[in-house]
């Protein structure tokens, strides 16, 4: 398994908050549960208390994405680097969960955290995993969604770097938003020549013959 898919932890810790809409789904130790995804083993070590140190990791993981989206890749870094050392893992080879046609393991590498609580452990693979996307496509492939007032947090992984938006529905919706301001910037243009051309010829005066 590639290490950078861990990012997605990351991802999806940042957006259970929509700051703009004064929304937050991290209301309960169910919603801590259900970020792990298939890590149900890890997602039973979750407890009440992880509530609130999952808002903490995920603030502090909102601002690397803060950082990159501002264009301060120095700060970015220095704040993932600080989450690295608080929350640190262990690369291993693992084949437990998979098997080849001929049932024999098939190892990939694996993140083991070693956490003294889920809060721990989810902090420790999504800075990990956030690490080696940032290594390995730039900082600049961090993002925050431009479709106001979404601001989710996304990974670009387009080949010219061009994302903008966290989903197909924002960028949709920021295009249909584009095109009516730009209509409504053409009404009102062309309302503007009619009224000018109007004072005009109040203005100019004609000649008696």
């Amino acid at each position: 398994m590639e290490l950078a898919y861990y990012s997605d932890y990351a991802v999806r810790l940042v957006n259970t908050e929509e700051p703009a809409r004064n929304k937050d789904s991290l209301t309960s130790v169910e919603a801590v549960r259900e970020l792990f995804g298939i890590n149900q083993q890890a997602a039973r070590r979750a407890t009440d208390a992880d509530v609130t140190r999952f808002r903490s990791v995920r603030g502090r993981l909102r601002a690397v994405f803060e950082a990159a989206d501002g264009g301060d890749e120095t700060l970015a870094v220095d704040l993932l680097n600080s989450l690295l050392l608080e929350f640190p893992v262990s690369p291993q080879i693992s084949g437990h969960d998979f098997r080849d046609k001929d049932g024999k393991p098939d190892w990939h590498m694996h993140l083991a955290d070693h956490p003294s609580n889920a809060t721990a452990g989810y902090a420790a693979i999504a800075a990990m995993g956030l690490a080696f996307h940032l290594t390995s496509y730039g900082v600049d492939r961090l993002g925050l969604c431009e479709a106001a007032p979404c601001r989710n947090a996304y990974l670009d992984t387009s080949t010219n770097r061009s994302r903008r938006y966290c989903s197909d529905r924002c960028a949709t919706r920021a295009n249909v938003a584009a095109y009516r301001a730009r209509k409504r910037l053409e009404t009102e243009r062309a309302a503007e020549t009619g009224r000018s051309a109007e004072t005009a010829q109040v203005a100019t005066p004609h000649s008696d013959r």
